[in-house]
């Protein structure tokens, strides 16, 4: 049945992360244009969160070397790197609206580039050689870098956390929504591309 489709589910569920940010609330300072900016948030965070859990199952599945662990590192791993690759696009479009220009010299956007590539060259390696230890060590490798570059990487024009430091819970609510539907996407992502 189509409604039941893995597939469908996630296109339903990104069709309600569309409704949901074309009504969020607006801000005072960035009007209409802080939809995009709650979008970027939400996508980069379960990007993020992909990555964390890829790394977790990745440690589990060395200690306790059950397949399963490494089977879900895998999944994950890819889901993240497919909400980071297209997080990308997404963070151009949010400069554009609110910087009024791409300034693509931002050193986390750099950065973010950087992973982006250098993770699709890590998961199509590790496609190649079909070694379930190797992918939850480089997972498990992968976020821990990440994290370690993301706490020394300057800001430049990307300011600290615009929505969780608003004051207006209506914004906070709407993103708190969004993130949760954008999580669920990547869950959804990530069950799709469990390999039996």
């Amino acid at each position: 049945m189509l409604w039941k489709s893995p597939l469908f589910l996630l296109i339903l569920n990104l069709l309600v992360i569309t409704l949901v940010v074309a009504f969020a609330p607006l801000e005072k300072t960035l009007g209409a244009n802080v939809r995009v900016v709650y979008l970027h948030g939400a996508w980069v965070w379960a990007a993020m969160a992909a990555f964390l859990v890829a790394g977790l199952a990745g440690f589990l599945g060395l200690v306790s070397q059950r397949r399963e662990y490494h089977r879900w590192s895998l999944a994950l791993g890819r889901a993240g790197l497919i909400f980071w690759i297209t997080y990308l696009p997404i963070s151009m479009w949010a400069m554009q609206t609110n910087w009024n220009g791409l300034f693509l010299a931002e050193p986390r956007w750099r950065l973010a580039l950087v992973f982006a590539v250098s993770g699709l060259l890590v998961q199509a390696g590790l496609t190649l050689v079909d070694r379930p230890a190797w992918t939850s060590l480089s997972n498990l490798a992968y976020i821990l870098l990440l994290l370690a570059a993301l706490r020394f990487t300057e800001d430049v024009m990307h300011p600290p956390s615009p929505i969780l430091n608003s004051d207006a819970w209506r914004i906070q609510l709407y993103f708190a929504a969004i993130l949760a539907l954008v999580l669920l996407a990547a869950f959804q992502v990530t069950r799709m591309m469990i390999s039996d």
